[in-house]
């Protein structure tokens, strides 16, 4: 069914800034070959009438752990693509695969399983490289991260784990814990974006750590310091230092509920599309039916409930990870937030795009950049995905019309 030429036509083209009615995308090989506000004559390509659906850029999750019943915890190549394939099927075009806090030999495990997942992964969202999270995490603030692996950064581990890779683009760590100045000074030497994250830091340990790298909050409000108060005196948390420090970026679960619509609304006004990312901090039972599920890995992970939407621990005193998928993230924005389309899509493709450093090929269609494509509808309904000019899905209803170059 796929062609190398992909022509789409009578839709809403979302660009960063506008929306272009009935305008015309063409893809040649792996590339966008033109974006236009009318007809582009080319024979030889198949043609998707979008029938009035969004044209959008694919969309880019730069934290996730999981979907499908498969976690990239779980060390066989196998796994990671099960994962990249679920989440093919909801506009995820490409992804940071991230691992939970654990030893060093499952930190290695799951870089060295990465490694040989790449090459084999041609039905799934493209993989953009490891995000690490833990273990270097305030003890209070763990979350659902497992408490035997928490610990400060060591020097001699982070030096050891990433000798003989280049495939960690992230790493989220708690700033203020000893030695943390100097993990992020390696880490940004080392072309890594560390990222703030399980934190109790307080504002102005949050200035030091910005001026050391950390210029990225991992999953705003959760799982980090708000607000705080000791003895008689306030002290902004990370939270506040993330909203006056202009320039960092953050993202956030818009599930709908790890953040309340207030919230989802508070961070659009603060921090603007340009600088939230939507992720879906996805874990296996992403894609799945509720019921009981496994947080990490099959071998040692967290046992945990899917109901409400969301995994919870057993004794539902918490929540234990996020089974969103990414069209629920940009529905979330614009119903429960108001935020208007192009705004919500950019949150999900030209912004974490621009945080992982690769918006010079993905996160907007423009001409050169990968043929990374979603059609949905008004509603974020998935219709058609195409990742590398390769039609990668079609949904059973697709309302889309697909013509082969003989019926053209």
């Amino acid at each position: 069914m796929d062609s190398r030429k992909i022509k789409i036509v009578n839709g809403r083209i979302i660009t960063p800034y506008r929306i272009i009615n009935g305008g015309t995308v063409l893809t040649e090989g792996n590339r966008i070959l033109a974006v236009a506000e009318d007809d582009i004559p080319v024979s030889g390509a198949v043609e998707i009438d979008a029938k009035g659906q969004y044209i959008s850029p694919g969309f880019i999750d730069i934290h996730v752990h999981g979907g499908g019943d498969a976690d990239f915890m779980d060390g066989d190549a196998a796994s990671f693509l099960q994962v990249a394939e679920t989440h093919i099927r909801y506009g995820t075009t490409a992804m940071t695969p991230t691992s939970l806090s654990s030893d060093t030999d499952s930190l290695r495990r799951t870089i060295s399983t990465y490694e040989a997942a790449h090459p084999l992964n041609r039905k799934g969202s493209e993989f953009l490289g490891v995000h690490l999270e833990g273990p270097y995490f305030a003890m209070n603030q763990r979350g659902a991260q497992d408490p035997r692996y928490i610990r400060n950064p060591d020097p001699a581990e982070y030096a050891s784990v990433l000798a003989d890779t280049t495939s960690v683009v992230r790493w989220s760590a708690a700033p203020e814990l000893p030695g943390a100045l100097v993990f992020g000074d390696y880490l940004r030497q080392r072309g890594i974006l560390p990222a703030v994250a399980h934190t109790d830091a307080i504002y102005e340990e949050m200035l030091e750590a910005w001026e050391h790298g950390y210029s990225h909050a991992t999953h705003l409000y959760s799982a980090m310091s708000g607000v705080t108060r000791r003895n008689a005196f306030r002290y902004a948390g990370v939270i506040e230092s993330a909203f006056l420090l202009d320039d960092m970026t953050v993202e956030i679960i818009a599930d709908g509920v790890h953040l309340p619509p207030a919230l989802l609304k508070l961070v659009y006004k603060f921090k603007g599309p340009e600088k939230t990312a939507l992720i879906t901090d996805a874990m296996r039972a992403a894609g799945m039916p509720p019921g009981e599920s496994i947080l990490g890995s099959r071998e040692n992970g967290l046992k945990v409930i899917i109901e409400d939407e969301v995994a919870k621990l057993p004794d539902r005193t918490q929540f234990a990870g996020s089974v969103a998928t990414a069209d629920r993230l940009v529905r979330n924005m614009v119903k429960l937030a108001d935020v208007p389309m192009a705004d919500a899509v950019r949150m999900m493709t030209a912004t974490p795009a621009a945080i992982m450093k690769v918006s010079g090929r993905k996160g907007s269609l423009a001409t050169g950049k990968d043929a990374d494509i979603v059609l949905f509808d008004e509603d974020v309904r998935i219709d058609t995905v195409i990742r590398g000019g390769e039609i990668l899905h079609r949904a059973a209803n697709a309302r889309s019309v697909l013509r082969l170059p003989s019926q053209v």
